[in-house]
């Protein structure tokens, strides 16, 4: 799902409104960082919707899918029900 740089740009504001508002420490650092995280992808939305830059896709090498296939077949949440099928 590709966010649009106003939903963005309006999370980042209420994270701010947050921070702003808030009496306790830890939540105000929390909000802050959230806010900042919504900055970096409203600056990607509007980049993308400006036709500027493309969003970058996850590409794993061979090596790393087999890595993350092995990983999801050697650990079951259920040992005694067995392993998923992957």
């Amino acid at each position: 799902m590709t966010l649009s740089a106003a939903f963005c740009r309006y999370q980042e504001a209420v994270q701010l409104r947050r921070a702003a508002s808030e009496p306790l420490a830890n939540v105000r650092i929390i909000a802050r960082a959230a806010a900042k995280a919504w900055n970096t992808e409203a600056v990607w939305a509007e980049s993308r919707e400006s036709g500027h830059v493309t969003a970058p896709r996850l590409r794993l090498s061979a090596q790393e899918q087999e890595g993350d296939r092995q990983e999801r077949v050697s650990f079951s949440e259920n040992p005694d029900r067995g392993f998923p099928d992957c």
